[in-house]
């Protein structure tokens, strides 16, 4: 796929406007606004979908700041990314280099290498529909899913504060770390943008209790530790880059022997930034889909769950089936609604309320409830599947700004209720209902309060 330069929404050369650039130079550009800043490069959507890929927990430095227009850090520059059905159009923010100005052909290579756009992936989906006809349903519904090329050290740190953690979590945190440690880039509508700290930031004496502060818990020991243990033990900075000259199984090992890194985060670091797309993290969720949709049981253990040696026959197994680029396919799969709990029920005790993006470590106090006679029989009924489920209170969509990132792609909403299993003591009254719905061909989040 060439790279086509300077082309708007509709294909056609556009001449630049100077009082329309000024205007949009520090805010978050849209194609229609400024078409003399954007670039596009060849690329349909069943090579690339930005709203699945950008979302999907890969990344966690992108926002949705305008309908289809994704901003987010890519190679130490503020990017904006959007498509057509055919054309990938970006446009670069370049703070205070001065100039403005589409994006140059170098700097078009950065996207080209960030997105491993030389991967056909509409000749990998062919392959693993041949040879998997569970992939070719799921197929169909998630085109356009590849794995993206991260920077080895923002892809290390951000998995490390992956640990017992979601998307949304995962994302505050790592904004607030680049915001405390990381570099300003250039301030857009009022974002800063921030670039990835550099080890040597990471590994000073406050930063375990800076993270701390921050948010970050127990992960900002990790982070400072391994950014001391690369820097100290392993020479810096060369060491995590070379790791992706060397076979698949010896990175997975060097990376192992960090703090705060075990099995599965290596392969998430293999896969996402090292250059080992056969790399399968596995994890519960996967565990039960190999073991529903492909009948998978181990042989060499008597493992009833994840545990390193069943998790690397796994791994050898879906490699077996879909050959190299196993960890691609397999970040298809897991999107098939079926494979992921798509509502979470918060249970609101007498003295504790959690959020869905809080811990316990974090979570506020919130206001007691009590229940009487009538609400019990309210509470059991709702219970019942037999009953029609009651109308709720609406609080309102979670803001693609505040929750971070969007949840990944569905159908339809799915209320675990129905076959679910009733969580909390019989005094609990409140809960709070999330659920993922597409609309509009859109991805929306939803939080409903019921009694």
């Amino acid at each position: 796929m060439g790279i086509l330069r300077g082309r708007g929404c509709d294909g056609r050369g556009l001449a630049s406007q100077p009082e329309l650039l000024s205007t949009c130079s520090m805010r978050h550009r849209t194609l229609a606004c400024s078409p003399g800043l954007w670039a596009s490069i060849p690329c349909p959507r069943a090579e690339l979908s930005l709203d699945l890929v950008l979302a999907s927990g890969q990344s966690f430095r992108w926002r949705e700041q305008s309908p289809a227009h994704w901003t987010g850090v890519l190679a130490g520059q503020v990017w904006t990314l959007t498509q057509t059905e055919e054309q990938l159009h970006c446009t670069v923010y370049r703070g205070d280099k001065g100039w403005l100005g589409r994006p140059t052909l170098e700097e078009l290579v950065a996207v080209r290498k960030y997105f491993q756009l030389d991967v056909s992936l509409v000749q990998l989906y062919s392959h693993w529909g041949a040879v998997d006809s569970h992939f070719q349903k799921v197929a169909g519904k998630f085109q356009g899913v590849r794995l993206l090329r991260q920077d080895p050290i923002e892809c290390l740190f951000s998995f490390i504060c992956s640990s017992n953690n979601n998307i949304a979590r995962i994302t505050g945190m790592v904004e607030r770390l680049c915001q405390a440690l990381g570099p300003q880039l250039v301030q857009l509508d009022g974002v800063t943008y921030h670039g990835f700290p550099s080890l040597q930031a990471l590994a000073g004496p406050e930063v375990e209790a800076l993270l701390r502060k921050l948010g970050l818990g127990y992960r900002g020991r990790y982070v400072s530790a391994s950014a001391r243990a690369i820097l100290e033990e392993w020479g810096g900075l060369a060491w995590l880059q070379q790791l992706r000259e060397v076979p698949y199984e010896e990175a997975h090992k060097a990376l192992c022997t960090l703090p705060g890194v075990g099995a599965k985060v290596a392969d998430c670091i293999c896969l996402m930034a090292l250059d080992k797309p056969q790399a399968v993290p596995v994890d519960i969720h996967v565990w039960q889909i190999a073991k529903r949709d492909y009948s998978w049981h181990p042989s060499t253990s008597r493992a009833k769950g994840p545990s390193p040696q069943a998790n690397k026959e796994l791994g050898n197994f879906f490699r077996c089936l879909w050959g190299p680029y196993a960890g691609w396919a397999q970040a298809v799969n897991s999107l098939c609604p079926s494979h992921r709990c798509c509502s979470v029920l918060t249970y609101a005790s007498p003295t504790m309320l959690q959020s869905h993006q809080q811990s316990s470590e974090n979570s506020p106090q919130s206001q007691k409830y009590r229940r009487g006679p009538e609400q019990r029989d309210s509470l059991n009924n709702f219970l019942s599947p037999t009953t029609p489920l009651p109308s709720p209170t609406y609080i309102g969509r979670i803001p693609t700004i505040t929750s971070g990132a969007r949840h990944l792609q569905i159908n339809q909403w799915v209320c675990t209720r129905w076959g679910g299993e009733f969580l909390g003591r019989q005094n609990y009254l409140w809960f709070y209902l999330l659920f993922i719905t597409r609309r509009d061909n859109k991805i929306e989040t939803f939080v409903w309060k019921m009694r």
